[in-house]
């Protein structure tokens, strides 16, 4: 059990130097726990995820892959990241001046990996390209990609909460944010926030959006506002994702219509979990292309052109689902996707209702997942269909 302190400073138990990013009387998910040696700095933890993130390199078999002009720099990134922190093991965490600099050197690699997602996104696009696609290759990028982007959100979500205690900066208007935990996150005003940034991009390229219709069901007490320990920037993350697809969606289904069907939200507390419903009447899509909406080579959107010195945006390149999802499964969450097509799709963010439930999730590097990578697809015991609806025409006799 994670104890709740008032102070911010190290806690010496049993010869070991604990680390506690929590407020007195807090209650915030068991992510901010770090045990190091007495000289060690907080945050060492960063470190030895950064060094995961370079194993995993390794044990991905796709060497054309990682050798490409995008990837490789984008490797020795994080090399260059691990040595800079790699280089506070030996000073002395009570030196003011020390933690000063440790915190400027977090906040320097975080903004060197700024641009992670896009330049990895014209990664994988760079070596479809080149190699084409198949099962086994599109299933071992899928895997090192799920673990390599959950690593990365671990890591930065360390970083952003070291940086904000440490600086000691505030926000008035959240008094219950401990860095970057709001321990009363108002789910609705996120929901809420994330909706009117949507609609806003939405209205810019189709001159219009749908309006929302909410809902609350809260068990516990129905006139409590629905609260809980979480992240409000991911929660934003996942909601501004799903409304954006949907409003996409709702708008090219129904652009001959005067009227626009409103984006339904359902949001229901219960005792273990918080689920949040977006309901859309966008067409749906058919249930053989739910699973290829999470993945990374797969986008329902038309492939943007960029150049050599131009940021790939994520709208076309198939990250939106996915990540999404990682973030939501991050706090062992899920998010999950029911369509009907002809009708619409609704979207389900799962959430542990309890912060004592609100555990990472985070990846292993051992020889499971080197065996991960060295297994082959063997034949189906199951007669397999086509995955692509037949083209009756080419088999209609010539009259």
């Amino acid at each position: 059990m994670m104890k709740c302190v008032s102070s911010l400073r190290a806690q010496a138990i049993n010869g070991k130097m604990f680390f506690l990013h929590v407020a007195a009387g807090a209650h915030v998910p068991k992510v901010a726990v770090y045990r190091c040696d007495c000289n060690d700095l907080p945050l060492v933890e960063s470190g030895r995820r950064k060094m995961n993130v370079a194993v995993s390199r390794e044990l991905n078999p796709e060497k054309d892959f990682q050798t490409k002009k995008n990837t490789l720099p984008l490797f020795l990134r994080y090399i260059q990241s691990l040595m800079e922190i790699l280089d506070f093991l030996d000073k002395s965490p009570d030196d003011h001046s020390v933690l000063e600099s440790f915190v400027e050197s977090l906040e320097t690699i975080r903004n060197r990996h700024n641009d992670v997602v896009p330049t990895m996104a014209q990664g994988v696009i760079e070596y479809k390209d080149a190699f084409g696609q198949d099962p086994v290759t599109s299933q071992n990028t899928q895997y090192f990609l799920d673990r390599f982007y959950m690593s990365r959100i671990s890591i930065r979500m360390l970083i952003n909460q070291h940086t904000l205690v440490f600086n000691g900066n505030t926000n008035p208007a959240h008094p219950n944010t401990i860095g970057c935990i709001d321990s009363l996150c108002d789910v609705t005003e996120v929901i809420r926030d994330a909706f009117e940034s949507a609609k806003m991009l939405c209205e810019q390229y189709y001159l219009g959006a749908p309006e929302l219709e909410l809902r609350e069901m809260n068990s516990n007490n129905v006139r409590d506002p629905i609260q809980i320990s979480y992240i409000p920037s991911h929660l934003y993350h996942m909601l501004f994702e799903l409304f954006k697809n949907a409003m996409r969606a709702t708008i090219e289904t129904n652009e001959v219509s005067n009227n626009l069907p409103p984006i339904r939200v359902m949001v229901a507390l219960g005792g273990e979990d918080l689920s949040i419903k977006v309901m859309d009447r966008g067409g749906g899509v058919p249930l053989r292309k739910i699973e290829t909406l999470f993945s990374y080579m797969y986008s329902t959107a038309p492939r943007p052109d960029f150049g050599d010195n131009q940021r790939a945006p994520l709208a076309g390149f198939g990250y939106g689902l996915p990540i999404s999802r990682l973030y939501a499964r991050y706090f062992q969450g899920d998010l999950q996707l029911y369509s009907m097509e002809g009708h619409g799709t609704d979207a389900v963010i799962h959430m542990k209702a309890l912060s004592t439930d609100s555990v990472e999730r985070l990846p292993v590097f051992n020889k499971t997942a080197l065996k991960h990578y060295k297994v082959n697809l063997e034949a189906d015991d199951w007669c397999v269909p086509s995955k692509e609806p037949l083209d009756l025409a080419i088999y209609r006799v010539a009259k």
